[in-house]
């Protein structure tokens, strides 16, 4: 397999760092195509032993060629992968994300919360992008994600689920939202300009995260991070 810069209809993505690199090798080893070590590099023995079986070569080269940070000393090539959410368990549903730290950071946030399904409503950002690899912190290999042409799509597959949007003018604050009484629940969050539309009012309970008047809304991340906390602690 020839390696190139990252493009969306690659058959392959990358990991960028050492550490999401050992996390793609510990939760998906069979995808590993190969894992790539550059000679500056003064741990490449504890790479080896922790890949087993999976090929390790240096490549400065094409290391270089493949990040455009300097501080990079580890890629793992991979392949793409698709995946089913689990039905009987908690969901975050992500509609139309757009940007790819984000996406990544807040897979990272659901996976430190328990949260290992992830529904994205297309269009979005490209989950399998370095970029959103790298801000996971390899998280990404440890939850399931599965992508849908819209939210009515996700609904006809996942259906009878306590649903939980949040919107700026949700008819329920967070502290009072009623808690579900099993996982078998959604919280859905909008694009990061413009929130979840209107229709979205429509379904299950709407919430909304209190804030003062001073700012005009909440970073998505931060949205969702303070969602799954408060969730996870029903």
């Amino acid at each position: 397999m020839e390696i190139k810069k990252y493009k969306k209809e690659a058959e392959y993505s990358y990991t960028l760092g050492a550490f999401p690199t050992l996390e793609l090798v510990e939760a998906m080893p069979e995808r590993v195509v190969e894992v790539l070590v550059h000679s500056s590099f003064p741990e490449k023995e504890l790479v080896e032993q922790k890949c087993g079986s999976i090929h390790v070569r240096q490549d400065n080269k094409l290391i270089e060629k493949l990040s455009d940070k300097e501080n990079v000393y580890v890629v793992g090539i991979f392949e793409k992968y698709t995946c089913e959410l689990k039905k009987d368990t908690r969901h975050i549903v992500l509609v139309n994300p757009s940007n790819m730290g984000n996406l990544g950071t807040i897979i990272r946030t659901a996976c430190g919360f328990g949260y290992y399904d992830l529904a994205i409503i297309e269009p979005a950002a490209d989950i399998f992008n370095p970029k959103t690899v790298r801000a996971s912190m390899g998280s990404l290999f440890r939850i399931r994600h599965e992508l849908f042409g819209s939210f009515d799509e996700y609904m006809s597959k996942y259906k009878d689920r306590a649903l939980y949007p949040f919107m700026l003018d949700g008819s329920c604050s967070l502290a009072e939202a009623p808690k579900p009484e099993n996982d078998y629940f959604s919280l859905i969050f909008g694009n990061e300009a413009t929130g979840l539309p209107k229709e979205f009012s429509g379904y299950g309970c709407p919430v909304r995260i209190e804030q003062t008047e001073f700012v005009d809304s909440l970073n998505l991340t931060i949205a969702a991070g303070i969602g799954m906390y408060e969730f996870s602690r029903s």
